[in-house]
């Protein structure tokens, strides 16, 4: 496995004060990054839980334009509820989220540890957010940021985005891939005079096993020309679940990213051991895999990773570049943000070329 050079836990669910006194932060994890000034700018997801329990009954909140956060008591007895994240009506198949998310801006001057913890906040917003936001991923493409992340609501999961200059202001940009879409990630920068992103497709009706695809756009907004890349049929046995995970950056070799995959072989419970694998795409035709790597380059090892909201991940959502290190945050047991650090030239040296 790939050396790391450090690894620290760099912020945790006790550091974000709740929103509202009828809510307590439960997880901030899946943090997307980028170099920002002199330093490193994360948004990072933030997860609330009510306060309050009442017997026989599960909290689910969601967000509502008119009223902000409101609490739905859903009947125990008519859900099915092993996964802690989420409940799955018994009758209609219908699933709510026991936890709301939303977005929080964290600076650190470093990149290992944070300023403060009084960024602003970016909140649900509109029905394609009923049931929050999550898994920022951003990209610098020229002097603007564009953020991509899940939008959760009735109508399933999408993609939607963000863009900044300052970390301070945000401007929103609508949908850009319809449900079942999520995991997107832009490329910094045209190639052959289009944007390139990677998405995972997520149909409920599951026809093959997981993919990553390939889609370009003329403005970051209108995409298409969508290409299958890879799925977990080329991968490891037991991969469970796949999806991109860094941007991508350019590198000598190709485009170089890191993505997810968990295996329910080697942990059979429901989410299964998430690691982070690389991927080398050439810099001219980004279907083209030059490079993939066998093994994990990072997977859970450290106790903040092996143990958490939900055991066992390590989900990698952000790469920033630190002359010959590469500086990966991600989110650590669906609890907190991790943040590693390994030698660029190291990595790809470990991926097998033409795969």
């Amino acid at each position: 496995m790939l050396d790391r050079l450090f690894t620290q836990c760099m912020i945790r669910p006790g550091d974000i004060p709740p929103s509202s006194d009828t809510m307590r932060v439960v997880g901030t994890f899946n943090p997307g990054a980028a170099a920002f000034g002199d330093g490193v700018a994360l948004l990072v997801r933030v997860v609330e839980q009510p306060v309050e329990t009442r017997p026989g009954h599960i909290a689910s909140p969601r967000f509502d334009p008119d009223q902000g956060v409101v609490i739905d008591w859903l009947k125990e007895s008519e859900y099915h509820c092993q996964d802690p994240r989420q409940v799955t009506h018994k009758k209609t198949g219908e699933a709510r989220l026991r936890f709301l998310s939303y977005l929080k801006v964290i600076h650190s001057a470093d990149g290992r540890t944070p300023d403060c913890f009084t960024g602003p906040v970016i909140a649900p917003h509109g029905p394609n957010e009923t049931y929050g936001i999550e898994d920022p991923r951003i990209t610098q493409i020229g002097s603007t940021y564009y953020i991509t992340y899940v939008a959760v609501s009735p109508h399933g999961i999408a993609t939607g985005l963000l863009s900044t200059t300052d970390f301070a202001t945000f401007r929103r940009h609508g949908l850009i891939f319809c449900p079942e879409n999520k995991d997107v990630v832009l490329f910094p920068e045209k190639v052959m005079g289009e944007y390139v992103a990677l998405h995972r497709p997520s149909g409920s009706v599951r026809f093959r096993p997981p993919e990553v695809w390939l889609a370009r756009s003329p403005d970051l907004i209108h995409w298409g020309t969508h290409a299958r890349l890879f799925g977990s049929d080329t991968t490891a046995s037991g991969t469970d679940r796949l999806g991109g995970g860094t941007p991508p950056i350019r590198t000598r070799e190709g485009w170089l990213t890191i993505y997810h995959q968990s295996d329910k072989v080697k942990q059979k419970d429901v989410a299964g051991i998430y690691s982070g694998y690389a991927m080398l795409l050439d810099l001219d035709n980004p279907t083209k895999i030059l490079g993939r790597s066998n093994d994990p380059i990072i997977t859970p090892t450290e106790p903040f990773e092996k143990e958490g909201f939900l055991s066992g991940v390590v989900f990698p959502t952000g790469i920033v570049e630190r002359e010959e290190q590469l500086l990966i945050y991600y989110g650590a047991a669906d609890e907190s943000v991790g943040v590693t650090a390994v030698n660029r030239e190291a990595l790809i040296e470990t991926l097998t070329v033409g795969v």
